[in-house]
């Protein structure tokens, strides 16, 4: 189960890195709160809403809480449909 969740996890992550390299979209507040933990235990030393970010969550998409997931789900990250898909 840890596994899938895993490969869950980096695909939405890789997913919302791709989607948000041409036009990066603003931190939504949910993302915000979901997500702080993950931010300051990956990626504290990059700037919020820079592509540099967008890439180290990526790179630390299988230790990302699956509440942060669900806030890059919710935001539109990358959709339910092509999470599942990766499942």
């Amino acid at each position: 189960m840890k596994s899938c969740r895993a490969r869950l996890l980096i695909a939405v992550v890789s997913i919302s890195c791709f989607a948000c390299s041409a036009q990066s979209a603003p931190i939504t507040p949910l993302e915000q709160q979901l997500c702080r933990e993950d931010y300051r235990k990956f990626c504290n030393e990059y700037g919020l809403d820079t592509p540099a970010l967008r890439a180290c969550m990526d790179r630390a998409g299988r230790s990302l809480s699956k509440g942060c997931v669900s806030a890059l789900i919710q935001a539109g990250e990358v959709s339910q449909g092509e999470v599942d898909r990766r499942k």
